[in-house]
């Protein structure tokens, strides 16, 4: 499959056209979606006008951006005006935006090509991708293992090829979760790096204000740089957004810190294989590598969840919504909610968000040291579909494997997840690696060295 550079770089060049590379992929759609439910929507005519538009300015000798041709999923909880934003729930299959969120216009005009919806849970609560408005994405390697969520309609499009980018959205891992059980790559960028949804007046949760951030899914590393190229930077509608330099002034040392098993909470044994795999990758590039947890990891995975169930229920209460929830989305926070014990005083709550401040200033500390931790993103490996479902004690385990990943949210930190190898049936294992507030490049870097080769999905 075509890198979405290649792409841009054929078209621009007018050794290919914008409109056959958007029948090359839509032909992978009506073979492959059929059976694995990543697009919920296709745009095949819109998207056939838009790529003609592309190719209108090849000939005319113009440059039509970074991105010339290149087709890209949308969330479903991602503004686009071609179609409702849906969150993947039924009370809002008939919600059309009036425009497109930032990150979408600004990969239009970069020359992309939205091609479909990606598919979702009900309001992204789930680390599995159901829903009863459109069906179950499915693991292109194994049906009967997830797919990830809540951006597993993306990472599956763009690990099958029928889209080149995907645009997917992180509070807990939804992003690096289906990149790592489809074999691809996903970029939690920092927190303000890129902009999230427009905020026009309505109330925003603080966790989705500080846990929750918009980035890419793409089949390398270059194509993650290329779209965050395009998506980063301030945005008027989103106050969270900020205007950042690439890097940090200082230049950080090239030292690794290796988190196996995270809090001692166990690890599946291939999943600690490919995790020091990744360290010698890094270590054969240049990269100083020691095994050392980082500082108060327990305490702030935690937080992350009683804060987010606390909202969940606030947000999501079944009696004041129009419409109910889907029956997984229902169980889900049911279960999750029962373990995590929501905060039930404005004291308790405030005072868990006090608790964030000591907590990022340890990690400040600790990643002047160890500017980059590597760790698994889920430490089960690829769990079966509905892992996160079966009462209490099933949302705790989920959790206690994400322990590392939702860290990463809690403190807004950048994250990439990148293919680490495969387990005994064949499926992906993701590891990723974190970096300092604001140093998303070093993300990326240490990621490129970090990746192991995976095979494409079957056919």
């Amino acid at each position: 499959m075509t890198s979405a550079a290649s792409i841009a770089a054929a078209v621009r060049a007018g050794r290919t056209s914008a409109v056959a590379v958007l029948e090359q992929h839509l032909a992978r759609i009506a073979d492959e979606n059929p059976r694995l439910l990543a697009l919920t929507v296709v745009f095949a005519e819109r998207a056939r006008a838009e790529a003609h538009r592309v190719d209108a300015v090849v000939a005319r000798g113009e440059d039509p951006g970074a991105l010339a041709g290149v087709p890209f999923s949308v969330k479903e909880n991602i503004d686009l005006t071609w179609s409702a934003t849906t969150h993947g729930w039924r009370g809002l299959a008939g919600a059309a935006p009036e425009r497109d969120a930032a990150i979408v216009r600004r990969m239009r005009a970069a020359g992309g090509v939205p091609i479909g919806r990606g598919n979702m849970p009900d309001f992204g609560m789930r680390w599995d991708t159901d829903n009863e408005l459109f069906g179950r994405t499915r693991n292109p390697f194994a049906p009967d293992r997830s797919a990830g969520g809540s951006s597993g309609g993306d990472a599956v499009a763009v690990a099958t090829g029928m889209a080149a980018i995907g645009l997917g959205n992180d509070f807990g891992g939804s992003v690096r979760i289906p990149a790592a059980a489809t074999g691809v790559f996903g970029l939690r960028p920092s927190l303000g790096r890129v902009p999230r949804a427009a905020v026009r007046g309505v109330p925003v949760a603080m966790t989705l204000q500080q846990f929750s951030v918009n980035g890419p899914l793409a089949r390398s590393i270059g194509d993650l740089e290329l779209a965050l190229d395009v998506l980063a930077g301030p945005d008027a509608d989103d106050p969270m957004s900020l205007d950042l330099p690439t890097e940090p002034r200082e230049s950080a040392p090239r030292r690794v810190a290796v988190v196996r098993d995270p809090l001692g909470w166990g690890v599946d044994a291939r999943v600690a294989a490919s995790v020091d795999a990744a360290a010698a990758r890094l270590a054969a590039a240049g990269w100083t590598v020691e095994h050392v947890e980082p500082p108060m990891l327990e305490e702030a995975a935690v937080l992350w969840r009683r804060l987010a169930c606390t909202d969940m229920l606030l947000t999501l209460d079944p009696a004041v919504l129009p419409e109910p929830l889907g029956a997984s989305a229902t169980r889900f926070l049911r279960d999750s909610t029962a373990a995590a014990r929501p905060y039930e005083t404005a004291a308790e709550y405030a005072s868990a968000w006090a608790r964030r401040a000591p907590i990022a200033a340890e990690w400040r500390r600790f990643q002047r040291e160890y500017p980059i931790v590597l760790g698994p993103v889920q430490s089960t490996g690829t769990p079966p579909v509905d892992f996160d479902l079966g009462g209490p004690d099933a949302a705790t385990a989920a959790w206690r494997a994400l322990a590392l990943t939702v860290t990463v949210n809690f403190l807004g930190l950048p994250a990439v997840a990148v293919p680490g190898g495969v387990d005994g049936g064949g499926v992906p294992i993701g590891v990723q690696v974190i970096a300092p507030m604001h140093a998303d490049r070093l993300a990326l870097a240490a990621g490129r060295d970090a990746a192991a080769e995976v095979p494409a999905p079957p056919r």
